[in-house]
């Protein structure tokens, strides 16, 4: 089957994983990582050890948030607050949306092609590990 443009190839997950856990190593936080296709689909999964069990939900449910909005989710957690234009989009969906930084969508050229989320940290951690990733395989 032939690589679609719009596809990340399997050693740019394996770059974005790499990315991102050496990015929160450097910083010292525990953190899952998720990524995701431009569908939302799995693409790869890690999680340091010594995180907190939750962080692989929280990291999956940010880069699902972003995928489907193609934005941050630290640029979109204000729209959910009870004043915001999107105030029950958490709970409009079947699957739930986490509107946490650490979520980051994923483009090439200006095309969608994914999105990188993590979790474990605090939530400025998370953005600052997941955009890190991005802009290291300048998928930012």
């Amino acid at each position: 089957m032939a690589h679609h443009p719009a596809d990340l190839s399997n050693a740019e997950l394996r770059d974005l994983l790499d990315a991102a856990t050496a990015e929160a190593e450097r910083t010292g936080i525990k953190v899952s990582v998720t990524v995701l296709d431009r569908g939302g689909h799995l693409l790869g999964f890690v999680r340091d050890q010594d995180a907190l069990l939750i962080s692989g939900e929280t990291s999956t449910r940010k880069a699902y948030t972003s995928v489907q909005l193609d934005a941050a989710t630290a640029d979109v957690a204000d729209a959910v607050k009870p004043d915001g234009p999107f105030h029950s989009l958490p709970t409009a969906l079947d699957r739930p949306l986490l509107f946490i930084a650490g979520g980051v969508p994923l483009h090439r050229d200006g095309v969608l092609v994914g999105a990188i989320g993590v979790g474990g940290g605090a939530p400025t951690q998370d953005h600052a590990v997941a955009t890190a990733a991005a802009a290291k395989l300048s998928l930012a």
